[in-house]
């Protein structure tokens, strides 16, 4: 068996990780610039296969490697940057490259240690992989050990769970999307973005998650990034921040490189932070009325925060926008963010009639009212049974989903299960995958791009969720199964799915597919006690 690693070690040139970082951390930030796998540490076990054999090949980008010791390797020099190679295998180096030739009994292991150092420095202290390797098992099974989730698919939940904690960072208590960038939508394509930052969005509905299944720590930790991130200007809010809370994330094309499987171009920074998307403040507002619910204890400068941003929701609501999906096309009035919208002022009212926020409850549910009004008005196409996607649209989004967890209307409400019944209709073409809306592939589309895309995999969770709140839960949990299949065989999720190639696309993991997975196992769970209960106490009764 012969196991390459060639593309382990390219790195960005320029992506300096944050100071003070530890060497072994800093490194995989720097290995994953450009959405290529990165390594702290390589184990080569041989456990249950008996002698094995490997040769690991890794080359460098600039400078001639050179041996420190006749086991440690300066693996690669660009400028600023380097990164160190530890291993216990002797190496030989031929034309820039150095190979690592082995054998691995059953039983035994061999580590590979990569690390970050500015090139101007020192060799780092070599890291002990033995001591690093137990220390990281006992943190991940000690953090796993607090799941409260007893349910069906109980792993597939904690993997999910553990990639969404692993997202977290630890200093600041920021949450990225995905730890990639410009790994494509369409291969070959230029629908190729940067997730390596913190959206409201995606670091709220996280932590809806978390907190779920039994994980407040990072809820607290993520309110005080919230509150140091917008409490002192939440006016000016952005959909979108760096971990540590900086506002600037110019998007630019690193025009000399390929991209994954040739698809360019590769992008660093994200364009998106300039958009408006209205959806934000509702997804951000629910977050700590749900913590609450789990437990989190109340937090004065968040109550604040809350009326600020209900207040941006009050001057900006009426405004077109450019949708949760981002798109390039120009801004409509989306009904989603409308929903979301409502959502926002909807729960500011839940706390102010719990005398939770001191605000005017009579202005509040006067602005909740016309906005509920307006979306009635405007995005429902009465002849199709079904909201659309913008106001006067006839197109749909997988967005609609969310309207029976949403409670703008109750989910045995006939529109509601009309526009689950359409999306599933339209979008659905498989029956299993969710289409984000329709992307025409020769075509710009309604978002502004050229070029198609796979089926975004968080909208198939959203349908598993919608069926479920419409009383098809047999359904529902078919689905489930079905998505799961679509896994990984580290039990991972990608952005989105393509059903032609049957290969994940987008950045890898994604939060979003992530957290879709564990709240749909999580729902369904609760759905199906309470659908056990009645019939339980029914049986109790006629027995007596």
């Amino acid at each position: 068996m012969t196991l390459r690693s060639d593309h382990l070690w390219h790195i960005t040139v320029g992506e300096q990780p944050p100071s003070g970082l530890p060497a072994d951390l800093a490194s995989v930030q720097v290995g994953m610039a450009l959405g290529l796998p990165a390594i702290d540490t390589l184990i080569a076990d041989g456990t249950n296969v008996g002698p094995v054999k490997y040769c690991l090949t890794h080359h460098q980008l600039v400078l001639p490697l050179e041996a420190d010791t006749i086991h440690r390797w300066r693996a690669a020099v660009f400028g600023p940057d380097a990164l160190w190679l530890d291993t216990s295998v002797p190496g030989t180096e031929k034309d820039g490259a150095v190979c690592h030739s082995f054998t691995n009994a059953a039983g035994t292991w061999v580590a590979f240690t990569l690390s970050w150092q500015p090139s101007h420095a020192p060799a780092p202290e070599a890291p002990d992989a033995e001591a690093a390797l137990k220390q990281t098992v006992a943190f991940w099974e000690k953090w796993a050990g607090q799941l409260v989730y007893d349910g069906p698919h109980r792993e597939p939940v904690i993997r999910s769970l553990v990639t969404l904690k692993a997202f977290t960072h630890a200093p600041t208590g920021g949450i990225v999307a995905a730890p990639t960038t410009s790994l494509p939508e369409e291969l070959g394509g230029v629908r190729n973005w940067d997730y390596r930052y913190v959206w409201l969005r995606d670091a709220a509905v996280t932590l809806s998650a978390l907190l779920q299944t039994g994980y407040r720590d990072e809820a607290v930790a993520w309110r005080k990034w919230l509150l140091r991130t917008l409490g002192g200007d939440p006016q000016n809010l952005q959909i979108m921040y760096c971990l540590d809370g900086r506002r600037d994330m110019p998007e630019r094309e690193l025009n000399w490189l390929t991209g994954y499987e040739g698809s360019s171009p590769v992008r660093v920074g994200n364009g998106a932070v300039d958009q408006l998307q209205l959806d934000a403040p509702g997804e951000v507002v629910e977050t700590p009325v749900l913590a609450h619910e789990f437990g989190v204890a109340r937090c004065e400068n968040t109550e604040r925060l809350i009326l600020r941003l209900v207040d941006y929701v009050r001057r900006h609501w009426h405004k077109p926008d450019d949708s949760i999906w981002e798109v390039r096309g120009g801004r409509r009035h989306f009904t989603h963010s409308k929903i979301m919208c409502w959502v926002a002022v909807d729960r500011a009212v839940r706390l102010a009639e719990q005398s939770v926020l001191d605000a005017d409850l009579d202005a509040l549910v006067a602005l909740r009212t016309e906005i509920h009004a307006e979306v009635c008005a405007q995005a429902y196409d009465q002849e199709r049974n079904t909201f659309t996607q913008s106001y006067g649209s006839p197109e749909l989004d997988a967005s609609l989903l969310l309207l029976p967890q949403t409670g703008f209307l109750p989910a045995d409400d006939p529109r509601v299960i009309g526009t689950v019944d359409a999306v599933r209709r339209e979008l659905t073409p498989d029956g299993v995958l969710v289409h984000r809306y329709r992307a025409e592939s020769r075509h710009v589309g309604m978002d502004g791009l050229p070029g198609g895309e796979g089926a975004f995999l968080l909208c198939s969770f959203w349908l598993v969720d919608a069926l479920a709140l419409t009383d098809r839960l047999d359904e529902a949990e078919d689905l489930l199964e079905q998505l799961l299949r679509l896994r990984s065989d580290l039990g991972l999720l990608g952005e989105e799915y393509g059903p032609a190639a049957q290969r994940q696309l987008g950045n890898f993991p994604q939060a979003y597919s992530m957290l879709g997975l564990a709240n749909s196992a999580v729902l369904l769970q609760e759905l199906r006690k309470k659908a056990v209960t009645p019939v339980i106490a029914a049986a109790s009764a006629g027995a007596t």
